[in-house]
């Protein structure tokens, strides 16, 4: 690895489903799951998923872009929820639920801009995007037994429904990128 490494934070539904996917990805060297885009400070899980505190459940990626570029990372994103639906990814539903990315700088926001560009004129969707772009405010993580989830908890039944099916999606798509 180079040594230099750029973060991103994305909310895409619910953080453990975003979470299982990167943590798989070749050149990702960190994911934790947190909350952003509030006005509340420190929120907690229950207080989020109350939906009154203006944060999303997201993710945040640590990556090597001499491994992975924002681009790739930003086709993950998009490959892995669907960015049609406001405040809501199946069956969670709430505006912590929203598709959104936070840029970290100008950069990523031009090619954050960019990649929308191009997805609505070419992605497979029929209905518009939905996703929102924002500056990063501030980064909370959620509590430590949301951390790596997936990993500790396979057998749950939501692990199971939602996001087992999503990995393996990703798998398929992505096969070239992932790590198991």
């Amino acid at each position: 690895m180079s040594g230099q490494t750029r973060t991103a934070t994305f909310g895409g539904g619910c953080f453990w489903c975003l979470e299982a996917v990167f943590a798989r990805v070749e050149g990702v060297q960190e994911v934790t799951s947190g909350y952003a885009g509030g006005h509340v400070e420190n929120p907690t899980y229950r207080e989020v998923c109350g939906g009154r505190t203006g944060h999303a459940e997201v993710v945040q990626v640590q990556f090597d872009p001499e491994v992975i570029g924002f681009h790739e990372i930003l086709e993950i994103f998009f490959a892995i929820h669907d960015p049609t639906t406001l405040d809501r990814q199946g069956g969670d539903v709430g505006p912590q639920y929203r598709s959104i990315i936070f840029y970290h700088d100008e950069e990523q926001r031009l090619e954050a801009e960019s990649h929308l560009a191009g997805l609505e004129e070419d992605g497979p969707w029929d209905a518009p995007i939905v996703t929102r772009l924002e500056p990063l405010e501030r980064f909370w993580p959620a509590e430590k037994e949301h951390h790596r989830y997936y990993e500790k908890h396979p057998e749950q039944g939501y692990c199971r429904m939602v996001i087992s099916p999503k990995l393996a999606m990703a798998r398929k798509a992505f096969a070239h990128r992932l790590r198991e």
